[in-house]
C-alpha cells in the first residue's frame, strides 16, 4: 500500500498521510463498522495496528517516513447508529477495568511498538467528557505516557459535534480552546479555522498551545518529505504508474483473501472439490457474482475484478441462480423457482450469501444477528431441493447466527470469506478446489440471536454480571454458547500439539518490606524491579498428522486465577507455520511475565495474579504457578498451592 501510495504521490495523484488503520476493538458484533475493524481481541489488535503501521510508513533510521499513519478512533468507540442511539451524542460509561485491559491496549501499541504518526480521536463521550476534549486521555496518556511522536488530530468535525450536538461548550471558542489545550494537534474540518483566533483574542488558549500543535504537525511534513523539493529526486522517487497494480501487488492482494478465508464446517471431508469429476456447480445467492461488494469501504480503486461465479467457473461448468436480487432479499425479490430448479440439476450446490455497505457499514449499526431479509428461506429451500451436498459461503464482516445451517446434513461444508477484496472470487476457487488449504482463524465471535435480542448495544461493560444475566461480551468474558467462537477454523489436514518446554513454577523475587513476603496476597502490582528479565519459553511441537500440506495458525492463550474479575481466557501469542504431511516443528513463544501474564484490577492497574496460570493451545493445556519468591519461613496466614 505505501508504494503504491508514493507512486500516485509522485505524479500528484495522492497525498501521503493515510488516516488508517481503523482499529477498534469489537465490542458488539452488530457494529456496523465491523468491516474495518481487525477483530475483537486486544493482543491481536495491537499485533495488527503495530504491523499495519510499521509497514505503511517504513521508518528509517533518520526518522523519515514513507507514509504517515494513523491509529483511530480513539477511545471506546463502536456505537454509530442504533435504535436512536448515534455516535455523535453517546456517552460510552466505561468502567477503569475496561478501559486498561480492553479499550486501550491496542492503541498504546500503535503508539509504543508501531510509532505511529497520529491518533485519531473519535466523537463519542467517554465517562461524560468528549475524547477529543479529554486532557487526560490526550496530553496525559498518547503524548506523556506513551510518548507519541506525531500530532492527534479530530475526527471529521468532531470539535463542531461536541459544541452543537454535544453542547459540552457554550460557545465555539470555548470548543476550540477545550480541545487544544487538551493537545488536540489538527481539526478535521473548518473549525479551527473559523474559531482558534477568537479564543486566542479572548485568553481562552495562549499561542504557545498553538506553536505546540503547529509543530507537531510541520514536523511529520518534515518526515514525509514534504519540503524537500521535488519528490522525484528522493529515496522514492522512481516509483510511478509501473508500480501500481503490479503483478506481485494482485498476487499479494490474492494470497492475502486465500488466508482470511474460514472453514467453520466440513462434514466427511467434502472440501476440498475434485473438478474432474463434477460434472456441473450451481452457483447460488444474492453475492456469487458481486464486484464491489468484495471490497467493502474506505476502498480504493481495484485493478481489476474476479467474482466468485467467475473463480469457480474457471474449474467447472457452473448454473447459476441469484435467488435474491440483493442481500436484502425481500420477499418480493426471492427467486426460489429458479434457485431450486438449478440445485436439483447439478452435483455440487454452492451457496453464496451474506452482507455488503447496505447492511453493515458506517452509520448504519444492525440490530439483527440473523441473515437479511429471505436468505434463510433461500439457504433451507435450495439445500432441500439440491441433488449434491451444499456448500454454503457467508461473505459478510460481522458473524451470523446460522446455526439452522450448521446443522442442516444437506449443508455439508461452511466458508466465511469476510469481504474478500478484487480477486476474492479467484482466492475462493483456490480453497473449494484444493489448490490452497484454508489457515484462517474467526476474529470474532459469532453470536446467537438471542444476544441481540436482549443486549443492549449500548451497555460497554465487558464483564458478565450474574445477577442481571447479563453474559459479558466476546470471547474472553462471554459466559453464553457462541455459534462459533473467536479463533475458530478448520483445516484439510490435521495438526498435532506437543509441549517441549515450558516451567512449572515462576518464583517473582521480592525486596526486603514488600508486604507479601509477610502476608498472603491475591495479586501484586505488575511493575518493579522484579519484573525485569522475567520471562520464560513456551515451546511447542506442531506435526501435520494429515495426508496434506498446509498452514497451522498456533494461538496460545493464557487463563489466569480467579482474582480481579479476570478474563475467563487471554489470547498472548500467535504463529501460523506451514507444514508438510506429517512434518513437523517447534514454534516458540516468548513469555513477558509482567507484561502477557498482567491483569487489570478493578481500578485500572496492572496486576500479577498468584497461583496458577493455565495456557491453552488447541485442545491441549499447561500450567505455571506464579509464587512469591520467599526466604525466610512463610507465616501462618499464607495458604500455598498444592503443586
Amino acid at each position: 500500500m505505501s508504494t503504491e501510495a508514493r507512486a500516485m504521490y509522485n505524479v500528484g495523484k495522492a497525498g501521503l498521510t493515510f488516516w488508517s488503520p481503523t482499529m477498534n476493538l469489537l465490542r458488539d458484533p452488530r457494529w456496523g463498522r465491523t468491516l474495518e475493524t481487525p477483530g475483537e481481541d486486544p493482543y491481536h489488535i495491537g499485533k495488527y495496528a503495530s504491523s499495519y503501521v510499521s509497514g505503511l510508513q517504513q521508518q528509517d533510521d533518520e526518522d523519515r517516513l514513507k507514509v504517515a499513519a494513523c491509529c483511530k478512533h480513539y477511545t471506546a468507540y463502536d456505537v454509530d447508529n442504533w435504535k436512536g442511539v448515534d455516535r455523535v451524542k453517546f456517552n460510552a460509561i466505561v468502567t477503569k477495568q475496561d478501559m486498561e485491559d480492553t479499550f486501550q491496549p491496542a492503541f498504546k501499541s500503535c503508539v509504543t511498538e508501531g510509532n505511529v504518526a497520529s491518533i485519531m480521536c473519535s466523537y463519542n463521550q467517554v465517562n461524560g467528557t468528549p475524547t477529543c476534549a479529554d486532557k487526560d486521555l490526550l496530553s496525559g496518556v498518547i503524548r506523556d505516557q506513551w510518548r507519541l511522536n506525531g500530532y492527534i488530530v479530530s475526527d471529521c468535525d468532531s470539535v463542531d459535534v461536541l459544541f452543537r450536538d454535544q453542547h459540552y461548550t457554550k460557545s465555539p471558542e470555548e470548543a476550540a480552546a477545550v480541545t487544544i489545550n487538551a493537545g488536540l494537534d489538527l481539526d478535521c474540518g473548518i473549525f479551527f479555522a473559523n474559531h482558534t483566533f477568537n479564543a486566542i483574542q479572548t485568553g481562552l488558549v495562549k499561542e504557545a498551545e498553538i506553536d505546540r500543535a503547529v509543530t507537531q504537525n510541520f514536523i511529520v511534513l518534515m518526515r514525509l518529505g514534504f519540503f524537500d523539493g521535488n519528490p522525484r529526486k528522493h529515496k522514492y522517487g522512481s516509483l510511478g504508474p509501473k508500480d501500481v497494480c503490479a503483478p506481485a501487488h494482485q498476487e499479494l492482494a490474492r494470497e492475502a483473501a486465500r488466508q482470511g478465508i474460514v472453514l467453520l464446517k466440513n462434514e466427511e471431508n467434502l472440501l476440498p472439490l475434485s473438478a474432474k469429476s463434477i460434472k456441473s456447480v450451481a452457483v447460488i445467492g444474492p453475492q456469487a457474482n458481486v464486484t464491489h461488494d468484495m471490497i467493502g469501504n474506505y476502498e480504493g480503486i481495484p485493478c481489476s475484478y474476479i467474482t466468485p461465479l467467475q473463480g469457480i467457473s474457471e474449474h467447472v461448468d457452473t448454473i447459476y441462480a441469484k435467488g435474491c436480487n440483493h442481500v436484502l432479499c425481500a420477499p418480493i425479490n426471492l427467486q426460489l423457482d429458479d434457485a431450486k430448479k438449478a440445485a436439483a440439476q447439478a452435483d455440487i450446490t454452492i451457496l453464496i450469501v451474506g452482507a455488503n455497505r447496505s447492511v453493515e457499514e458506517e452509520s448504519r449499526d444492525r440490530v439483527s444477528l440473523l441473515l437479511p431479509g429471505q436468505q434463510g428461506t433461500l439457504i433451507s429451500e435450495v439445500a432441500n431441493a439440491s441433488k449434491g451436498p451444499v456448500v454454503l459461503i457467508i461473505m459478510s464482516a460481522g458473524g451470523f447466527d446460522i446455526s439452522f445451517a450448521k446443522s442442516n446434513d444437506k449443508i455439508s461444508s461452511i466458508l466465511w470469506i469476510g469481504y474478500p477484496g478484487q480477486h476474492g472470487g479467484a482466492a475462493l476457487a483456490d480453497v473449494i478446489f484444493g489448490s490452497y488449504n484454508p489457515s484462517g482463524r474467526l476474529p470474532i465471535t459469532w453470536y446467537p440471536e438471542s444476544f441481540s435480542e436482549h443486549i443492549s448495544m449500548t451497555d460497554m461493560r465487558m464483564r458478565p454480571d450474574p445477577s442481571t444475566n447479563y453474559p459479558g461480551r466476546t470471547y474472553r468474558f462471554y459466559t453464553g454458547t457462541p455459534i462459533y467462537p473467536f479463533g475458530y477454523g478448520l483445516s484439510y489436514t490435521t495438526f498435532k500439539y506437543l509441549v517441549v518446554k515450558s516451567p512449572r513454577r515462576i518464583s517473582i523475587p521480592l525486596k526486603d518490606g514488600n508486604q507479601c513476603r509477610s502476608k498472603h496476597c491475591r495479586s501484586i502490582g505488575a511493575a518493579g524491579s522484579y519484573c525485569n528479565n522475567l520471562s520464560f519459553d513456551v515451546q511447542i511441537r506442531v506435526q501435520n498428522t494429515g495426508s496434506r500440506s498446509g498452514a497451522d495458525s498456533v494461538l496460545l492463550y493464557f487463563t489466569p486465577p480467579h482474582v480481579h474479575n479476570a478474563p475467563r481466557k487471554q489470547l498472548i501469542g500467535f504463529e501460523k507455520i506451514y507444514l508438510e504431511p506429517h512434518e513437523a516443528k517447534n514454534v516458540v513463544f516468548k513469555v513477558d511475565v509482567c507484561k502477557d501474564l498482567s491483569i487489570a484490577d478493578e481500578e485500572g492497574e496492572r496486576k500479577l495474579a498468584f497461583g496458577k496460570h493455565v495456557f491453552q493451545i488447541g485442545n491441549l493445556r499447561k500450567y505455571v504457578i506464579l509464587r512469591p519468591s520467599i526466604k525466610q519461613k512463610v507465616s501462618s496466614d499464607w495458604k500455598p498451592v498444592n503443586y
